[in-house]
């Protein structure tokens, strides 16, 4: 999962950038609602951390920006107003839920990925493919029953391609959710990471994932 958070307090910035992705989220971050905006409207993600009061322009009004621009990226909405009127008003501008500052690490990862598995239509925490095992909560792989170490954006990639058997996954796709927007799409950093990946979950003569030259990735049903 990738996210921008929009946050003016560079210290609470820097400790959410640290605790986030520890789980597993890639965080691309700003600090004035301005350059938020136009971040959000011109980049792909799975979800914008918004803080309300920022310079040069409200999170409120970021909100309302992109629900008119037909944008429907969820929106967490983090604001020290907390009370019932104020939440209302968040909800009204188009943001799928609202923490009150301050708040635990815990409870904004678990509504993340809350709200991830709302956007995405996820229903299984564990994906199975054939003797491979991955637990999207544990962040933990099995072959045969026995935990396999993966990078963390090794566990990414093959969670993104094991979600949707059979479809391609493109290179563009695996960048706009695994990496940050700096990422150099001239690298052969995914394909490194897809052939360690393959390294770890293959068998001697079954390739689990296979390559459609000029598309991307799939996973064979």
């Amino acid at each position: 999962m990738r996210i921008l958070l929009i946050e003016d307090d560079i210290d609470l910035a820097t400790t959410l950038v640290e605790s986030l992705e520890a789980h597993n989220i890639i965080v691309d971050t700003c600090n004035d609602g301005e350059s938020g905006s136009y971040i959000a409207r011109t980049n792909s993600y799975d979800l914008i951390l918004l803080d309300n009061i920022l310079p040069k322009k409200l999170g409120i009004h970021i909100c309302r920006e992109l629900r008119n621009l037909s944008n429907s990226t969820p929106i967490l909405f983090m604001s020290v107003q907390n009370d019932v009127t104020d939440k209302i008003k968040f909800l009204d501008a188009g943001a799928d839920d609202c923490i009150a500052k301050p708040f635990s690490t815990n409870e904004l990862v678990a509504r993340i990925k809350a709200i991830g598995r709302r956007s995405y239509n996820i229903k299984q925490d564990i994906l199975t493919l054939d003797d491979v095992t991955i637990d999207r909560d544990n962040y933990l792989v099995c072959k045969k029953g026995k935990p396999v170490y993966f990078t963390r954006k090794e566990f990414m990639i093959l969670e993104q391609i094991a979600e949707k058997p059979g479809r391609v996954i493109t290179r563009t796709e695996i960048m706009e959710r695994v990496w940050k927007k700096d990422f150099n799409p001239f690298s052969n950093t995914i394909e490194t990471h897809i052939r360690n990946i393959r390294k770890k979950i293959d068998g001697k003569y079954k390739k689990k994932i296979e390559t459609i030259p000029g598309r991307g990735y799939r996973l064979k049903k």
